[in-house]
Formats: C-alpha cells, structure tokens, sequence
C-alpha cells in the first residue's frame, strides 16, 4: 500500500477498527433504537467502515498470495504460473485503484444523497439543450452507479431544453462523487437549432449541494424573511403535470437564496420539501462562512461564461472532452454524454490529496 494508506494517513485502520467495536458497543445497548435517526446514522457509519476495512483485508491477502507466488516462481519457474501471476496483478491494481477513491470519499458530508441543480447560461435555446443534455448525462451516470433520482423541479425551455433543473441523487457518496462536477460546462458543436450550421458555443452551470440530514440543521428561517409563490408544475413528456398551482418557489429575502419544488402533487407537501432545501442551503451557507477552505464544500462560484468551465465538451471539429482542472480527456464524448463520467470524478479527486 502507497505511504498515505498507513496507519496515521488517509487510511487509518486502527482508528477505524476501533470505531467500529464503538459502534457495535453502542447498537447492543438496549436504548438504541429510542432514537430512531441517530440509530440509523450510527448503522450506516458503521457498515461503511466495515466495507472499507473488510476491502483493506481482502487486499491484503490477495498481495501476500501475489508475494508466495513470487517465491515459488523464484523457486521453480512455471510459464502457465507467469501468466496467471501477470493476470493477477493487474486485478489487484484495479482493485486497489478502486480502494483508493473510496478512502478519498472521507469528507464529513460525503456519504449524503446530493442535490444537483443546472442552469444554462446566455444563449437562449443553444444553452438550454445544452443542460437537457446534461440532465440525461446525469441521469444517466447515477444508473450506472446505482443511484435513484428524483425531479425536485423542472423548468422547460422556451422551444427545447431546459431553463433550469434540480434534481436529487440519493446513494451513498453521492454527493462525494457529484462535487467534482460544481462549476460551468462547455459545450463546442455545431448548432442544430441554426439553418446556417455555424458552430456554437453553450455554457451551464451545475451547483452540488449535499442534502443535510434536517433533524441535525439548527437553522431557524422567519417567516418575515421569506417570499412564497406558487405557480404550476410542468415537466418533460407530461411529467409532473396538473391543473393546480401546487409547485412552490420559496426566497430567503436576507441572502437572496430561491429554491423551488414541483415534485410532488400537494402543494403543502412541495412546500415542506423547499423548506427542507431553503435550510440546506442556510446550512451550507453558514458552515461556508465557518470553514478555513470554503472549496471543500462549495467551491469557488464563477460566472456562466468564457474562462470560467471546469470541462469542455467539443463534439465540433473535432470530438473531445477536456476538463481544466485536471487535464483528464478523452475522445470519446458519446461515452461522456451516456454517463461515463468516472474518469473524470476520479481524476478530480485524486487531484484533492495534495491540496489537503
């Protein structure tokens, strides 16, 4: 294992094995389940700490069985042993490429389901197809990963797209994975909507939040210091849809925060749930303003525009993705636009080691 694995590094297993007899001790005890919040948190803390120690275990015995195999073709040269050995190897490396991301999913709020929002920039049309495009590269991802997600709300475009979009991603680490895709996303291509097939360029921007668990946020919102509007729902292909005024858009008038929900037919119910997203977001703003490193939750907030994306996306004259942080690309941008999206959640993330 590389020197930020061992104990005292990112990867502490005796800390880790310690906190897990913790939580055990705590699960038996005959109080546990009288909260019932608290209860689950402590058994979702510790089933992922047995996964990642259970995977630091399994790596373990697969290097010493390696480590005899060397020993034995040291001692009698096998070809047929060469091979499977060769063929052992790069199984491993996968595999510890893989522990590796996990152990990078250590922030405080990285297990939380994520709350994704996208909004196209200046260029009307162009832009707005721009963050479909992106909505279905989302959607899309979170299958691959096995995560559900939900409409929260859904702004359609004037003549295609979307005007804006929130959606909630709910698995663990989704939000651990999801912030490496915070900033503005650029699209080069040339445009479907323009007769003369000039070449485009579309910007949106995506926002990632976690999404708190509210019985933890001590967050008090007046009701002085809140606009509600109601309006009705709309949605893509009919989704959402109804006769009533039901989705709800809330602003926080002191920070000029606005979060809207359409997802579900009562209105009081799309009420409590843009309340639950107006205290997630105070929450967030609050824990912003108490951070040394405002990026670890956040990051850095950027115009939709030139010079501020973190990715390009080029699908004209030629195709390829890019994305400027890392410098991770690729040529294969029909792969990207259908959700494979790892390399580049992977690459960012890899990237934070030497910035903490």
């Amino acid at each position: 294992m590389r020197n930020y694995l061992t104990s005292g590094g990112l990867f502490d297993l005796e800390n880790k094995e310690t906190n897990i007899q913790e939580y055990e001790e705590m699960m038996v005890d005959p109080s546990f389940w009288d909260d019932q919040n608290k209860a689950q948190d402590i058994i979702n803390k510790n089933n992922a700490l047995k996964s990642v120690v259970e995977d630091y275990h399994s790596l373990e015995a697969q290097t010493d069985d390696l480590l005899t195999t060397v020993e034995l073709l040291k001692e009698d040269y096998d070809e047929e042993m060469h091979q499977s050995l060769e063929e052992d190897l790069k199984t491993l490396k996968t595999d510890i490429d893989q522990f590796e991301l996990k152990l990078l999913l250590n922030g405080e709020h990285d297990a939380n389901n994520a709350i994704l929002e996208l909004h196209p920039g200046a260029g009307g049309t162009e832009s707005q197809d721009w963050g479909a495009m992106l909505l279905r590269m989302y959607q899309r991802y979170a299958d691959h990963k096995g995560f559900k997600v939900e409409t929260l709300d859904y702004q359609p475009g004037d003549e295609a797209g979307i005007k804006s979009v929130t959606i909630l991603v709910k698995g663990h680490n989704a939000y651990g994975y999801l912030k490496a895709e915070k900033g503005v996303h650029r699209l080069v291509r040339i445009s479907p909507f323009d007769s003369s097939g000039r070449r485009h360029t579309s910007f949106v921007s995506c926002d990632v939040t976690p999404e708190f668990n509210n019985e933890k946020i001590e967050i008090e919102v007046n009701s002085e210091d809140i606009t509600v509007d109601t309006y009705r729902a709309s949605g893509a292909g009919g989704q959402h849809v109804n006769t009533t005024d039901s989705a709800v858009r809330i602003t926080h008038q002191p920070t000029g925060i606005v979060v809207t929900c359409q997802n579900e037919r009562s209105q009081i119910k799309n009420r409590e749930q843009a309340m639950k997203m107006l205290k997630a977001k105070l929450y967030q703003r609050e824990l912003e303003e108490q951070a040394a490193a405002l990026d670890e939750i956040r990051g850095e907030q950027k115009e939709i525009g030139w010079g501020s994306q973190i990715r390009s996306y080029v699908f004209h004259p030629y195709s390829m993705v890019k994305d400027h942080r890392t410098n991770q690309e690729t040529g294969n941008s029909n792969a990207v636009m259908d959700g494979d999206i790892d390399p580049f959640i992977d690459a960012f993330l890899r990237s934070q080691i030497n910035h903490n």
